[in-house]
């Protein structure tokens, strides 16, 4: 009996130390539960974690997780002999995992930002972006003063929420997942979403009663964030994406998710710390 106490409280504790090491992730399409210290160690994975609720760059159809970002990662993993473990967790969870060495790299269009880039490195920015007003089509919302004295639906954790609370006068409703903001908007609880263009453009692919207004209220770069003490695999992260930029996997994969590159959006490599959003 002794023993089997011994044998029992073993697997109890192992299985406790299982369970803090993972209790960050909300998913994973790996089922592996490892950490990512082996990244560092040189180890040929690299953990990765994405938001799937940012379509069309990260989304999860089918149980599987799928977008450009996605696509863009496994591509550049494959130029630099890396595997990929996914993972996925709410976005305001992924700068706490990179700096807590939950994971390697996080990549859900996050914005290069200044006070950002004190914790986690950042790789060349690869997508030019902006937040723009999505509005129901018989909406009088024309520009950002508009917004004034209204409900406005936005993703917790993002830049769309420092412009809203800088703006003043506006009420900001945050929601963990943009699919709950735009429900808010189409059934009257906000007369207005704020977020990133792209994500905002994808939304009205499919839904004709809606619109945006007021043109562009940032220019804002997108960048793959990379545990701070990792300089090496942020190297090769860089590396990669400029492979794919050059032997034109980038272009196509864009032209795949946004149709033509009329932006000039491959067309060079652009550092962090030149596109930094100060905040």
């Amino acid at each position: 009996m002794k023993k089997a106490s011994v044998l029992i409280s073993t697997v109890l504790l192992s299985a406790s130390l299982v369970g803090c090491g993972s209790a960050a992730n909300n998913s994973s399409n790996s089922g592996s539960s490892s950490g990512a210290g082996n990244s560092a160690a040189g180890s040929d994975t690299i953990h990765v974690a994405a938001d799937t609720t940012f379509p069309p760059f990260e989304t999860e159809k089918n149980g599987q997780v799928t977008g450009f970002d996605i696509d863009m990662i496994n591509a550049i993993a494959k130029q630099e002999h890396l595997k990929v473990d996914l993972k996925t967790m709410d976005f305001k969870g992924l700068i706490p995992a990179l700096q807590a060495d939950q994971i390697d790299v996080a990549v859900a269009g996050i914005t290069i930002k200044s006070s950002r880039e004190k914790v986690v490195n950042f790789s060349n920015a690869y997508y030019k972006s902006g937040l723009s007003i999505l509005v129901k089509s018989n909406s009088t919302v024309k520009s950002l003063d508009d917004l004034k004295g209204k409900i406005v639906a936005t993703k917790k954790g993002t830049s769309s929420v420092d412009i809203l609370n800088k703006h003043g006068g506006i009420t900001v409703k945050q929601f963990d997942n943009i699919d709950d903001a735009y429900n808010e908007l189409e059934n009257g609880g906000a007369q207005a979403v704020v977020f990133d263009n792209p994500v905002n453009l994808n939304f009205m692919s499919s839904h004709k009663d809606v619109k945006t207004v007021g043109g562009l209220l940032t220019g804002e770069y997108y960048g793959i964030a990379v545990r701070k003490d990792n300089a090496d695999l942020l190297k090769k992260i860089n590396d990669g994406l400029k492979k794919i930029q050059a032997d034109g996997e980038y272009a196509q994969l864009f032209k795949k998710y946004f149709g033509d590159d009329k932006n000039g959006q491959v067309s060079k490599v652009v550092s962090p710390d030149s596109v930094a959003i100060h905040d």
